[in-house]
């Protein structure tokens, strides 16, 4: 019997109003306008491992983040945590508890009127973890240290601490709960190289301590290649190829995934020379028809056009691309 996942997603979607004001609407007679953030999604994520999502700046990464923490609620599909729909899970504290999230901008997540201890703290007495105030500070003083800091460190205000410091007391509190799954949405964007890269091997070593799961939001692809067992691209709110990060890093299939992959900088000139992907990402607003990513591709055609491409498996890489399925998939 195959273990189930700890998060399933199943054909989810989900859509912003972006509407303009009554009034305006009425006077110019203008419609309701609708952004489709996330176009039926499908993952599973296995306990103890990591699926990174990857893409440009609003390819709707981080609503499927927020989605799986139950933020927002989908407009289509389904979404499963630990065998259980998400709606159901997060009414039992149990099992709610279970899940946690670490954001972008460690600053911004941080009450900046409470100190350190407080924060962290704070899961702790919601899910009544802690039998009493001393084993209370126990807890946070053991979960300070689990993350490289100091037990002094939890009578200071967040503002007295450094970028990377802010992000391992944001991490702490995700921590204190207990959880199974980590939802990391950008945790290191907002940090210098060298911090990223200690905040990174914190994750790494954190997860294979306490068999942590996590989903991986991040445009890095230098990040995502050290983090991933699984990588999903994704453009204009749907995931275009998705399967072992091994396999995607060497030997993506679909143009766009190669776009990403061309622009990393390559300083030893090993990369084989192809025609640039040109073009700008389209208005979500108003998506182009057929496959969305068809206005920048050079191997578009007219059934790219006019068709929404299935999914193709290439070995263990799902690919949605007519190209790839039609054998025709190189770039020069």
């Amino acid at each position: 019997m195959v273990d189930e996942p700890v998060l399933r997603f199943d054909a989810v979607s989900f859509q912003f109003d972006v509407s303009g004001p009554w009034l305006q609407r009425v006077v110019g007679r203008e419609g309701r306008r609708t952004l489709r953030a996330v176009d039926d999604v499908s993952f599973a994520l296995p306990e103890g491992t990591t699926l990174s999502l990857v893409g440009e700046s609003g390819c709707g990464k981080s609503t499927v983040a927020r989605l799986a923490v139950g933020l927002y609620r989908p407009d289509g599909g389904a979404i499963h945590f630990e065998g259980q729909p998400l709606d159901v899970a997060r009414a039992q504290p149990a099992l709610r508890r279970q899940m946690s999230m670490i954001f972008q901008d460690p600053i911004a997540s941080l009450n900046p009127r409470w100190r350190v201890r407080s924060i962290i703290g704070e899961p702790i007495r919601l899910f009544g973890l802690a039998a009493d105030a001393s084993a209370l500070r126990r807890r946070v003083d053991r979960l300070l240290e689990q993350v490289g800091l100091s037990i002094g460190d939890g009578d200071r205000f967040p503002h007295a601490f450094s970028g990377g410091q802010r992000q391992r007391i944001s991490i702490a509190r995700a921590l204190a709960s207990e959880p199974r799954l980590l939802v990391c949405d950008e945790p290191t964007s907002a940090l210098d190289v060298s911090v990223q890269a200690q905040i990174l091997n914190l994750m790494r070593d954190l997860q294979r301590d306490l068999g942590l799961t996590y989903l991986f939001i991040s445009h890095n692809l230098a990040v995502v290649r050290h983090m991933s067992d699984r990588v999903g691209v994704m453009y204009l709110g749907r995931i275009v190829e998705q399967g072992p990060a091994s396999a995607i890093f060497a030997t993506p299939r679909h143009p766009y995934t190669r776009l990403l992959l061309d622009a990393v900088p390559d300083p030893r000139g090993l990369r084989p020379s192809r025609d640039p992907v040109v073009g700008e990402v389209p208005d979500p607003v108003d998506p182009p028809g057929g496959c969305p990513f068809h206005p920048r591709c050079p191997l578009a055609t007219d059934r790219c056009r006019m068709e929404k491409p299935a999914y193709t498996a290439v070995g263990a890489v799902q690919v949605a691309c007519h190209a790839v399925a039609e054998g025709r998939g190189a770039i020069a």
